[in-house]
């Protein structure tokens, strides 16, 4: 199942977004987008968690809400994992 930053990051790598904008703006805006759809994501599996506590009903559709959220957050930290490794690695170029 696609999550929203999945979709924005396989949107990035087709290049079906926007024209590259001069100094990564277009870039900083998929990353924005990608985050904002995991922030809403965990939102969501806060909201069906609760209504399950509450009415005792709909449990399925929270465990679904929060395995979504959970794997929002998952490829967030796998692509923040990255990100860092790349900057690591084009720190250790020479000059």
């Amino acid at each position: 199942m696609p999550t929203a930053i999945g979709a924005a990051a396989v949107a990035a790598y087709r290049g079906t977004g926007a024209a590259a904008a001069p100094g990564g703006a277009e870039f900083g805006a998929t990353l924005r987008r990608a985050v904002e759809g995991a922030v809403d994501a965990a939102r969501g599996a806060d909201a069906a968690s609760t209504r399950s506590l509450v009415d005792g009903t709909g449990v399925t559709d929270a465990v679904l809400a929060i395995s979504r959220a959970e794997t929002a957050l998952q490829t967030a930290v796998a692509v923040r994992d990255r990100v860092v490794s790349a900057y690591q690695d084009i720190m250790r170029m020479p000059i």
